[in-house]
């Protein structure tokens, strides 16, 4: 069945392939595809329209960059360009400049740019972005509702360059530090989310929501454990902190999450709950978040248990009412996304809001190009009913950058090459084409979108001067037309639970939301941690507060949990064998002095859970943070799967330990109890100096501890 025509104008970038397809940290890449050195960029590409006419415009060129032949100081290469809501400009990434000599030093980084001209018979004009950070890699801009611009950049979280480059928790190799926010006109730059694997591609959906897709790889660090046991030994050590003038303390081991397996065995051993089983972890997952980083969540609170289904086992080996297999009665998905893969590109139907579109894609090798996939994801919808399924027929070759036209029809970019072509010699064709349904309903490549652009350029490489003639790669396409602006979305308004708290302890919920921002904080609660999603029996979920509250599923041993231990992300881990940048480690959270109870039974960074199995705490902000439940004796017993960020002044519930998506693991709905917890930490925070200078003066920060 034949497609409609195109009737608006498609910008897209064009590049050159990169030498031997995608084998590691490049620019189609999944994963560390920000790098700006020419074995990962090759420069000689531009940024394209194509008019319905078929008509097309080269506006790098024609706004004075770019070019054939030698590439040098004014060579450029471009990357994802996203159109404003008005549809009459557009903002970019864009790298100029590339080694005149042999052995120069590459220094040029991605930047953003902003381009205007872009009807028929206008002249393109192409303009840095003020303000940003002008010393690092910036790649994937957006406009948001209110005309800020989001994008993600290489910058470390504070700008500390000291820090530079962050490395990414699996192969220690350069990666995004996460999501940020700029004001152009006032230069305010703010990180939304710390996302220490990094996060790729965000997009805002009809719902106001920022979509993207994140790296989950919270684990151990494999340069520490399973790669030295391998022979690699990569040196590794601690700084004792994150201060530009720390002391290295030499290899201080991790301690969360549990021991990867290593020597040849799968497992550590406990002497109070036996064998534990070790874990890896690795998912591109869909993360959603508020345009102002507030509200951060994998996207409908989708889990592993709905997406990988077997891939995670048992946590005690020893304990047979945990599993590592989900129960696929209890949710409809059955698309099998496997560890080491996951969803990227992802955006949404202009025609179905709540339909995305993405690509089913590996790690590796294959330039974050594969199977052609969507899912419904609208906002209202329970992560148990989203259902990931196959949008390309198969055999029909590997797709990449999908784009919905508001026509309702698809472009994307396009090879017919196998799974072996990005690892290969050959150089893959990328073409931008228009995609036809079959009789089943399902997309197949159709028509090009042009009659292939191709080039003849050379450059200095590593190795000596690099040629290349042929055609170019068509990626990034973008439709050039005016949308209606989704809305403005930030921090929700506190739950009622925990604002009849707040009510009932003379407590101004924007008094406490000021003082959390001078002091870079954020407020998190959690109303019952023995109450665990029903299908998520892969950690403990017999659980009980000694003294307290309870719930218990299908028989099992019970267990004990006593205190919530949360952890932030340190970049303290270095590597003699790298001599830059910094990993991040998982270390107890650090915050001003008497902000939380003491807690002098439980271990560092933790707080006393509650009788009704509720905690509270004031955490850092703007940093990523996990957390984990303990025994009475500080032993780990559910530990968080992923890093979370909150905003300076966000105040976050979540009614269980991994929220209920329908209901519980007694067959119970979420939570809905006033926390006891939080009603302890709000009378402690109102004896405090903090609490006393709000009720006086509206606002005044801690100082800050030892």
């Amino acid at each position: 069945m034949a497609t409609k025509a195109i009737t608006n104008p498609i910008m897209f970038v064009t590049q050159v392939p990169t030498p031997g397809g995608d084998r590691f940290a490049t620019r189609l890449s999944a994963f560390a595809n920000h790098l700006p050195g020419m074995g990962a960029a090759p420069r000689g590409g531009d940024l394209m329209i194509r008019y319905p006419d078929g008509t097309l415009r080269n506006l790098t060129r024609e706004a004075g960059f770019g070019g054939t032949g030698f590439q040098g100081a004014n060579s450029i290469a471009v990357r994802e360009p996203t159109v404003h809501w008005s549809g009459t400009r557009a903002i970019f990434s864009m790298l100029v400049g590339s080694p005149v000599g042999r052995y120069d030093a590459v220094t040029s980084k991605w930047q953003l740019y902003e381009v205007t001209g872009l009807g028929q018979g206008q002249t393109a004009t192409i303009t840095k972005v003020p303000h940003q950070p002008t010393a690092y890699n910036n790649v994937s801009p957006l406009y948001t509702s209110d005309d800020l611009v989001l994008f993600t950049s290489d910058s470390p979280r504070r700008g500390e360059a000291h820090l530079y480059p962050n490395l990414d928790e699996y192969e220690s190799n350069p990666t995004i530090t996460g999501i940020f926010r700029l004001d152009p006109a006032s230069g305010d730059l703010t990180i939304l989310n710390h996302a220490p694997s990094g996060a790729y591609t965000p997009t805002i959906d009809s719902y106001g929501r920022v979509i993207f897709t994140r790296w989950d790889h919270l684990q151990r660090d494999q340069q520490q454990d399973a790669a030295i046991s391998q022979g690699a030994n990569y040196n590794p050590f601690n700084y004792a902190s994150e201060a530009a003038n720390a002391a290295s303390v030499g290899l201080v081991h991790d301690t969360f999450p549990e021991s990867r397996a290593q020597n040849g065995s799968n497992y550590t051993t406990s002497p109070t709950y036996g064998r534990i089983w070790g874990y890896t972890s690795n998912l591109f997952t869909p993360w959603e978040m508020n345009q102002d980083g507030t509200a951060e969540l994998t996207l409908n609170h989708i889990g592993r248990q709905e997406l990988t289904f077997d891939y995670i086992p048992a946590s005690f080996v020893d304990d047979p009412s945990l599993r590592g297999v989900s129960n696929q009665s209890l949710f409809a998905n059955r698309k099998y996304i496997r560890m080491d893969a996951g969803i990227m590109h992802i955006r949404e139907s202009r025609t179905q809001p709540g339909t995305y579109f993405g690509v089913y894609a590996r790690e590796f090798l294959q330039g974050s190009a594969n199977e052609l996939v969507k899912f419904n994801g609208a906002p209202n919808l329970n992560a148990e009913q989203m259902v990931v399924s196959d949008a390309a027929a198969s055999g029909s070759g590997r797709y990449r950058t999908p784009l919905p036209l508001t026509s309702g029809d698809l472009v994307a970019s396009h090879t017919s090459l196998g799974v072996d072509a990005f690892n290969s010699a050959a150089q893959p064709e990328l073409r931008l084409k228009r995609l036809d349904t079959n009789a089943t309903g399902l997309y197949v490549p159709g028509s090009n979108l042009t009659p292939g652009i191709s080039t003849n350029v050379s450059w200095w490489g590593a190795t000596g001067m690099v040629e290349y003639s042929g055609a170019l790669w068509e990626l990034d396409p973008v439709e050039v037309v005016s949308r209606t602006r989704p809305p403005v979305t930030g921090a929700p308004a506190v739950e009622a639970p925990e604002q009849a708290i707040l009510d009932a302890e003379g407590v101004s919920a924007t008094a406490l939301r000021n003082w959390l921002r001078q002091n870079d904080l954020a407020l998190i609660v959690t109303r019952n941690q023995t109450s665990r999603d029903r299908n998520d029996k892969q950690q403990p979920f017999n659980l009980r507060v000694p003294g307290g509250v309870s719930k218990t599923g299908d028989g099992g041993r019970v267990y004990d949990i006593a205190h919530y231990q949360i952890v932030q992300g340190n970049l303290v881990r270095a590597y003699q064998s790298f001599n830059r940048g910094r990993r991040i480690v998982a270390q107890p959270m650090t915050v001003p002095a008497n902000a939380n109870p003491s807690n002098p039974a439980g271990p560092a960074g933790s707080v006393k859970i509650a009788a009704d199995g509720s905690t509270a705490a004031f955490v850092p902000a703007n940093r990523a943070l996990s957390w984990q439940t303990v025994d009475p004796d500080g032993e780990p017993i559910v530990r968080e799967r992923v890093w979370v960020t909150m905003q300076p002044g966000e105040i976050r519930t979540c009614a269980g330990c991994h929220g209920e998506n329908a209901v519980n693991q007694a067959g119970q709905s979420s939570p809905a109890n006033q926390p006891q917890a939080l009603r302890d930490l709000i009378r402690h925070w109102k004896q405090t100096s903090g609490g006393n200078s709000v009720r006086r003066n509206g606002s005044a920060p801690l100082q800050p501890a030892g």
